[in-house]
């Protein structure tokens, strides 16, 4: 679980970095959670989710924050941030709920990506001359 936590903040973060590069671009980045859906995934945590049943959605439910971000007009040119429940998060926090604000740090942010950047020059794609 601690690994999951880890690469949902290195997805915010990821969005706040690629939109601070590419917004002058029209090109913006959010990220978010879905939620706990009842999928295969728990199989990999031996089946014990933090929450109760009551507490997963469908996978239409699921989704429905991927789609508002994809597609709606209100949303256009914003990025760098992370939303659920087709809300943006707000900055409390609970294992389940929020956003930390290291998450949202630009600092937190450049850091990540030109360590990314580092780490993938150090180790080229087999085959891609690259």
């Amino acid at each position: 679980m601690a690994a999951y936590g880890q690469s949902k903040t290195a997805n915010v973060l990821f969005a706040v970095e690629a939109t601070r590069r590419w917004a002058a671009d029209g090109i913006t980045a959010n990220a978010l959670m879905p939620g706990a859906i009842a999928t295969n995934l728990q199989r990999y945590v031996g089946g014990q989710v933090r929450s109760s049943t009551s507490d997963w959605k469908t996978p239409q439910q699921g989704a429905a924050t991927s789609v508002l971000l994809a597609v709606s007009p209100l949303l256009e040119g914003v990025g760098g941030r992370y939303f659920e429940d087709c809300n943006e998060a707000s900055g409390e926090e609970d294992l389940l709920h929020g956003v930390a604000a290291w998450a949202l740090d630009p600092a937190n942010a450049e850091r990540l990506w030109e360590v990314t950047e580092q780490m993938l020059s150090a180790h080229p794609v087999a085959g891609t001359g690259r």
